[in-house]
C-alpha cells in the first residue's frame, strides 16, 4: 500500500467522456480523489492509503487499460528526430483511403448526370470498405461502451453509419434500388412510400470521412500536448561527470543517485538539483526565471538541473533525482495545466450520454408509431432509419474540421501565426492579457543602455578599455559591451572572478571591470564626482552596472540592460483600446519589472514570480471570472501558457513554450498579438451579422417540390 499521489498511464480512451467515466469509477473507491487527463492520457490519484493494483483493476473494469508510468525519457531516433506516432500514421492512412473512396460515391449520389446504368453497385463497392474498415475505430469504441452500459458520440456515429449502410444493402438487394437505370435527384421533400428504392451510401461514407478527419485533428492536438512535455525533457542533460574518490566518471543522468558528487565545467548543463560544494560561476537559469542575465552562484548556492554553467568550474552534490527534480515538477505543472481545454468537446460528450439513448428511443418510437398507424413494415423501418441518420452528427463532423482549416489559414494570413484547434473558441472572450517580460515585451538580448565616463575620460575610451578586458568572458553582459565597442584590443593575463568581474593587462595597463562594490571593496577604487550614485540609479532602473578602472583610476560606469521592443508600447495601448487589462508577469526583480512596465504603459506588475507562480496567477484570474490570454516565450511560461484560455508563444521562444501554446506568433512582434485579438472580434461580429442577410424560403418555392420524387431530401 502507498501513501500520497499515484499516477497511471491510461490507454483506450476515445473521447473526454471516457475520461469522465474512469474518474467516476476511481472516485468510488474509498479514500480516493482522482482526476483523469484525456489530453495526456494519464490519471492522477490522491489518497491516504492507495493500492496501485486496485486502481489498475478498477480502470480495466471500465473497459480501459492502465499501467504505472515508466521513467520519463527523451523519445528520439538515432538522428535526433522524433519517431513517427503509429496512431497518427494509422489514422492518416485510414482517412486518406476513406476520402479517396468516398468522393466518387458522393458525386454520383448528388449529381444525376453521373449516374450511369449500374452506378449504385459501384457506389456499394466503394462504400463497403469505408463503412466497415474506415469506421472501425467508431464501431470498436461503440462496442466497448455498450459492454459497459455507456453511450458516447462513437455510439451514435457507429449506429448511424451501420443504419445508413444496412438500409442501403436492404434497398439494393430486396427493394427497388438495385434495378438498372435507378437514379436519385436532389429535392427538398421525398416520398416516404418509396423508401425501399433509395440508398444512403454517400451518408455512410461521408459521415465516416468527416468524423475521421475530426479524430485525426484530435490526435494531432493530443500529440502537440505531449510535444510540450517532450520539449521539457530534452532540456535536461544527457550525461554527467560523477566524481568518486577523485576519479571522474561520465555516466547517463538516469544513473545518478542522491548523494553523488558531480563536476560541471563551463558551458555544460547541470545534470540535477543540489547545492554547490566547490567553485563559483554564473549560471544561466533562464529556464526558471526567464531572465537572460546569469545568476551568480558559489559554495552553498542551490542549482537546478538543466540550467547551464556559463563560466566557472562547479562541483555539485546531488540531492534530487528523477521525479523529484525541478524539471520534473515543471513537467507535472504543464501536464496539470493542459487538463480540460476543449470545453465544447466536453459539453458534446456529456450531452451524448443523454442524446444517444434518446435518439435510439425516438427511432424505435418512429418504427412503432408507423406500424400502429397502419403503415407498411418498409415504411416504418424507413422512418426509424431516417431518424438515426438525421441524428448522426454529420454537421459537427463537417463544420469542425472546415472551421479549423479556414480559421487557421486566415490566422496565418492576417497574423503571421499558427493557430491551435481551440483558438477560434477562446480568443473573442479574452479580457485580461498576461505578458511575460523578457523576450516578449523586451528583446531578451542584453545591450549597452548607458555609458557614463568619469571626468576627463571619453565615451570611446571607456568602452574600449572595458571591451578589451571583457572580450575574454562569455557572460552576456560582457558580450554586450564588446558588441558596443569597436575595434577591441586584446587583453593579456586575463583573469575572471566569477560573480564579481574580470581583470587583464591592456596596452601595459591593469584594467578591472565588474561590480562597483567589488571595485570599491577589493581594489579600493571609488567613483569620482558622485559617479557611484549614478551607478545606483542605473541599477534601480533594472540595468546591470559595470564599473571600470585603469591602473587604480576610475574610468566610469557602463549600464547593460534588456531593451523594450519597438512595438511593445503600441501593442499595450491597443490592448487597452480593445478593453483588455495588461499585466506584466516576470521572474525578474521589482525594480527592473517596474522600469520596463513604465516604458510600455503597463500599470499592474507582478515580479519575482516562479513558473508555479505564473500558473497560479493565471488560475486565480480565471477563478475570478476572467478569460485570460498568456503571452510568453520561455520554458518557465509553459505551464501558464497551457492553462490560459488562450496561450500565445513568441516565435523566437523555446520549443516547450511553442508546443504548450495555442498560437505561435512567428515574427515575435507583440503588435501582431494586438492584431490577432482585434480581428478575432471582427470575425465573430461580422459572421453573426451575416444572419441578417438570410431570408426565409418564399412559400411559392415550397410548392415546387415534386411529390412523385423518388429521392429524399439531401441536406
Amino acid at each position: 500500500m502507498t501513501v500520497g499521489d499515484v499516477e497511471l498511464d491510461i490507454s483506450g480512451m476515445t473521447c473526454a467522456s471516457c475520461a469522465t467515466r474512469i474518474e467516476r469509477k476511481l472516485n468510488k473507491l474509498p479514500g480516493v480523489e482522482a482526476t483523469v487527463n484525456y489530453a495526456t492520457e494519464k490519471a492522477r490519484v490522491r489518497g491516504d492509503d492507495i493500492d496501485p493494483a486496485a486502481l489498475i483493476a478498477t480502470v480495466e473494469s471500465a473497459g480501459y487499460s492502465a499501467s504505472l508510468p515508466s521513467p520519463p525519457v527523451v523519445d528520439s531516433t538515432d538522428d535526433g528526430t522524433v519517431p513517427v506516432d503509429p496512431e497518427l500514421v494509422s489514422l492518416r492512412r485510414r482517412l486518406l483511403i476513406s476520402a479517396a473512396l468516398s468522393v466518387p460515391v458522393a458525386l454520383m449520389s448528388m449529381i444525376p448526370a453521373l449516374q450511369f446504368e449500374y452506378w449504385q453497385w459501384l457506389a456499394l463497392t466503394l462504400t463497403a470498405p469505408v463503412a466497415v474498415w474506415g469506421a472501425w475505430p467508431f464501431h470498436r469504441a461503440a462496442a466497448v461502451n455498450a459492454r459497459h452500459g455507456a453511450a458516447t458520440m462513437d455510439t451514435l456515429i457507429s449506429v448511424g453509419v451501420i443504419a445508413a449502410f444496412g438500409w442501403s444493402l436492404y434497398a439494393l438487394f430486396f427493394g427497388g434500388a438495385g434495378v438498372p437505370g435507378m437514379t436519385m435527384t436532389f429535392t427538398l421533400f421525398g416520398a416516404p412510400q418509396v423508401g425501399g428504392h433509395e440508398i444512403y451510401l454517400e451518408v455512410a461514407a461521408l459521415v465516416t470521412v468527416f468524423l475521421l478527419a475530426g479524430r485525426y485533428a484530435e490526435a494531432r492536438a493530443r500529440k502537440s500536448s505531449s510535444e510540450a512535455l517532450r520539449a521539457l525533457l530534452e532540456l535536461g542533460a544527457r550525461d554527467a561527470v560523477r566524481v568518486v574518490d577523485g576519479a571522474e566518471q561520465r555516466i547517463p543522468v538516469d544513473q545518478l543517485v542522491v548523494g553523488d558528487t558531480v563536476l560541471v565545467r563551463p558551458g555544460e548543463k547541470i545534470p540535477s538539483d543540489g547545492p554547490v560544494i566547490d567553485g563559483s560561476s554564473a549560471v544561466d537559469a533562464s529556464m526558471l526565471t526567464g531572465e537572460s542575465v546569469p545568476v551568480e552562484v558559489g559554495v552553498g548556492s542551490r542549482v537546478v538541473g538543466a540550467t547551464v554553467n556559463a563560466s566557472g568550474r562547479l562541483v555539485v552534490e546531488i540531492t534530487r533525482v528523477g521525479a523529484d527534480t525541478e524539471l520534473a515538477r515543471m513537467r507535472r505543472l504543464m501536464e496539470d495545466a493542459q487538463t480540460g481545454k476543449a470545453r465544447v468537446q466536453r459539453l458534446a460528450d456529456r450531452v451524448s450520454a443523454i442524446f444517444v439513448p434518446v435518439v435510439i428511443l425516438l427511432s424505435i418510437a418512429a418504427f412503432v408509431g408507423w406500424m400502429i398507424a397502419g403503415g407498411s413494415l418498409e415504411l416504418a423501418f424507413t422512418a426509424a432509419v431516417a431518424t438515426l441518420i438525421i441524428a448522426c452528427p454529420c454537421a459537427l463532423g463537417l463544420a469542425t474540421p472546415t472551421a479549423l482549416l479556414v480559421g487557421t489559414d486566415a490566422a496565418r494570413r492576417w497574423a503571421s501565426s499558427s493557430a491551435g484547434p481551440q483558438v477560434l473558441e477562446q480568443t473573442h472572450d479574452v479580457d485580461i492579457i498576461v505578458l511575460d517580460k523578457t523576450g516578449t515585451v523586451t528583446t531578451g538580448t542584453m545591450v549597452v543602455s548607458a555609458v557614463h565616463p568619469a571626468a576627463g575620460v571619453t565615451r570611446d575610451e571607456l568602452l574600449a578599455a572595458a571591451a578589451a578586458v571583457e572580450s575574454g568572458s562569455e557572460h552576456p553582459v560582457a558580450r554586450a559591451i564588446v558588441a558596443e565597442a569597436s575595434p577591441v584590443a586584446a587583453a593579456e593575463k586575463f583573469d575572471s572572478h566569477a560573480g564579481f568581474g574580470v581583470q587583464g593587462i591592456v596596452r601595459g595597463s591593469l584594467v578591472v571591470a565588474g561590480r562597483p562594490s567589488w571595485l570599491r571593496e577589493q581594489w579600493g577604487i571609488r567613483a569620482e564626482g558622485g559617479r557611484q550614485s549614478i551607478a545606483d540609479v542605473l541599477a534601480d532602473g533594472g540595468a546591470t552596472v559595470i564599473a571600470v578602472s585603469r591602473d587604480g583610476s576610475h574610468l566610469g560606469a557602463i549600464a547593460v540592460a534588456d531593451t523594450v521592443k519597438p512595438t511593445s508600447a503600441e501593442a499595450v495601448a491597443r490592448f487597452r483600446a480593445l478593453g483588455m487589462t495588461s499585466i506584466l508577469l516576470t521572474g525578474d526583480n521589482e525594480g527592473a519589472a517596474r522600469h520596463i512596465a513604465a516604458q510600455v504603459g503597463i500599470d499592474e506588475v507582478r515580479s519575482g514570480v516562479t513558473p508555479a507562480g505564473k500558473l497560479d496567477t493565471v488560475r486565480q484570474l480565471q477563478e475570478q471570472g476572467h478569460a485570460v490570454a498568456m503571452v510568453g516565450d520561455g520554458v518557465n511560461d509553459g505551464a501558464a501558457l497551457a492553462a490560459a484560455d488562450l496561450g500565445i508563444a513568441m516565435g523566437g521562444g523555446t520549443d516547450a513554450a511553442i508546443a504548450a501554446s495555442d498560437i505561435t506568433v512567428v515574427s515575435g512582434d507583440l503588435l501582431v498579438v494586438a492584431a490577432a485579438m482585434a480581428l478575432s472580434s471582427v470575425f465573430v461580429v461580422t459572421n453573426s451579422l451575416r444572419l441578417r442577410g438570410f431570408l426565409p424560403i418564399p412559400p411559392s418555392l415550397l410548392t415546387l417540390a415534386d411529390e412523385d420524387s423518388r429521392a429524399p431530401a439531401r441536406v
